[in-house]
């Protein structure tokens, strides 16, 4: 029996997962098999421009050659050894990354999930041993809308019914205030002298692009330091170009305690993540206390370099900040006005369109069906928010044009 990659129909390739894979996801009714830039292909050789890029992960573009390279010629020479042994790899890269980011250290992981984990244990090791609280009290404070993957522990305080509803008992330790509310940070942070850390996204990315006032991250900053608590920024999605800086941290000038990073690490052809702090955080983990068997392989510390040239050599922040401009501008001119268009919001190349209607209805579901129809690839979020995230690699022309198939779809929708 052939197992080619032409060998099925789109229509049986999806009947396929249905069948065999946990129903978990609920994709559109699109199969993709080719990628490169900003296009990709489905199986009938239609092509699209890709408006998600895999939740912030190909913001590099699909296949980029030196990416690609690079996972090639570590995965034929020496693809993993576990941390029981050093590899010629990892040190090049956890020394390239910390003086990219500016960070003393660098804990390599592999999912953004397994960043966030990470980060938690540490700052609850942190205030054990450098600040002498009481055992199993450590607090983190958290944001209402937060999304930062979907482990027991993480679900725990998530706000999303979807998220968590069903997977109880929950982790302890958490306090879950309104996003973008300075004044709700400062009562929690005097109401729990045990609060350790501040874990925020500084724009949040599946709530659907909650960009909050400028001035927020920075005043939240203040408020830790004033606390002896730690801030740490989830920059899995927003970080490594995404909003048009290199960090979103950035637009505040805030330089977060900790630093987690993801998605666009892996140039979208290896799962990377990286947690990166001072000395005086990261070193209270000791040997054994914590690790992962992929965290830190030479695959992945080659394709990290990678990535991170490309969006150095190809000013990539400044690219996505001058397209997402572009893009805000010219969406905003030709259909802002639009009964069905409730908001236009975002920061570079992470962006949103609110349609105006409820949470519950299809509409936005059917519109992101159109635009597929029409050759542009988006996915709705909390029911009525479009995100509109293309890989950071699109020119002006492909904006303008992107722009004109969005705004079609809306008109046609509409009737």
């Amino acid at each position: 029996m052939s197992h080619t990659i032409t060998s099925y129909s789109a229509k049986e390739l999806m009947a396929m997962e249905d069948r065999y894979g946990a129903h978990n996801y609920h994709p559109l009714p699109v199969v993709l098999s080719k990628g490169k830039g900003v296009y990709v292909w489905d199986v009938n050789g239609k092509k699209y421009y890709d408006f998600l890029s895999a939740y912030s992960a190909v913001n590099q573009g699909h296949g980029h050659p030196e990416i690609v390279k690079a996972l090639q010629d570590q995965a034929e020479r020496l693809a993993l050894t576990s941390r029981a042994f050093f590899n010629d790899r990892l040190g090049v890269y956890e020394k390239y990354i910390t003086e990219y980011f500016g960070y003393d250290k660098v804990l390599p992981m592999n999912t953004g999930a397994e960043g966030v984990e990470t980060a938690i244990k540490l700052v609850r090791k942190w205030g054990y041993e450098k600040r002498g609280i009481k055992p199993y009290h450590a607090n983190i404070i958290v944001a209402e809308g937060n999304f930062h993957g979907r482990t027991t522990t993480i679900i725990s305080f998530s706000t999303d019914p979807e998220a968590k509803g069903g997977f109880g008992p929950y982790t302890p330790g958490f306090t879950v205030i309104p996003y973008n509310n300075i004044e709700a940070l400062e009562k929690a942070l005097n109401e729990n002298p045990d609060t350790v850390a501040f874990l925020v996204e500084p724009i949040q990315g599946e709530a659907g692009v909650n960009v909050p006032d400028d001035g927020y991250l920075k005043k939240a900053k203040a408020l830790c330091e004033k606390h002896n608590c730690l801030l740490i920024a989830d920059e899995i999605q927003t970080g490594i170009a995404r909003t048009g800086k290199l960090l979103a941290s950035y637009y505040d000038d805030v330089r977060p305690d900790v630093l987690i990073l993801g998605k666009a690490l892996s140039g979208g052809v290896y799962p990377i993540s990286a947690v990166l702090a001072d000395d005086d955080i990261m070193l209270v983990i000791k040997p054994g206390q914590h690790g992962s068997t992929f965290g830190g392989n030479p695959i992945a510390a080659s394709v990290a370099i990678a990535a991170l040239e490309v969006v150095r050599k190809e000013k990539l922040a400044d690219r996505a900040f001058e397209m997402g401009q572009l893009f805000r501008k010219e969406l905003q001119q030709s259909i802002g006005n639009h009964p069905l268009v409730k908001q236009i919001r975002g920061k570079g190349l992470l962006n949103a369109m609110v349609i105006n209607d409820g949470p519950e209805s299809e509409t936005a579901w059917n519109i992101c069906l159109k635009l597929a129809d029409k050759g542009l690839l988006a996915k709705p979020t909390h029911g009525n928010i479009i995100r509109f995230a293309p890989p950071l690699v699109i020119t002006e022309e492909q904006i303008k044009d992107s722009v004109s198939i969005i705004s079609e779809a809306i008109k046609e929708y509409a009737g």
